[in-house]
């Protein structure tokens, strides 16, 4: 059994909901069944290593999609509800804005009445007016813009690291398992040729 069949069989196992033990009876069999036929354990640590390094990443991707979909899911809630509340600022800014241009209305007014005197100041101050709302807007758009980038690098770090940590401590634990079971291996082979030396001695 290849490492591409093992993985289908995995995938097609998790689709159909049935028993993990069948998981585990699909790993040992690729694993530990070289081919068809023979029978035997696989003592090449380095290539078994390997094989199980790749499929328990194999296995950390497809179980962990559904776990980085709800962080992920999460994150952009937050940063719904982050560009939801600029929104409102902008609203509110909105809102000024419209003040402001009826002010400008009640100075224009004002200047119609009194153009001869002071017409030079109350263009002054339409201006100023007209260039701090501007000045509010885009500095609020530019909060949001922020505000996105942060929370979106935000999420992109901490779903890289949780990877990290999970592909990590599956790696460690098959490398572990695999020399757990090498040295055991190892042990019996030592004792069965111990006990042969001796039988071969009461022999003589």
């Amino acid at each position: 059994m290849t490492l591409v069949n093992f993985l289908v069989d995995l995938v097609s196992l998790s689709i159909r909901g049935d028993d993990m033990k069948n998981v585990t009876d699909s790993f040992l069999s690729w694993g530990y069944w070289p081919s068809a036929g023979s029978f035997g354990f696989n003592t090449d640590i380095l290539s078994t290593n390997l094989i199980n390094l790749s499929v328990v990443l194999g296995v950390l991707i497809f179980f962990g999609k559904g776990v980085l979909s709800d962080l992920l899911d999460n994150r952009k809630q937050r940063i719904l509800n982050t560009i939801r509340n600029s929104e409102e600022l902008r609203g509110g800014a909105i809102e000024q804005l419209k003040k402001v241009r009826a002010r400008l209305q009640k100075v224009q007014l004002e200047a119609d009445q009194f153009r001869v005197n002071g017409y030079s100041e109350i263009e002054k101050e339409k201006l100023n007016l007209i260039n701090s709302s501007y000045k509010t807007l885009e500095q609020l758009e530019n909060y949001k813009n922020e505000t996105i980038q942060f929370e979106q690098q935000r999420v992109i770090n901490q779903v890289r690291q949780r990877v990290f940590q999970q592909a990590l401590r599956g790696a460690l634990g098959t490398l572990n398992s695999c020399l757990n079971s090498e040295l055991h291996l190892r042990t019996i082979s030592a004792n069965i040729n111990m006990l042969g030396s001796i039988k071969e001695k009461e022999k003589k």
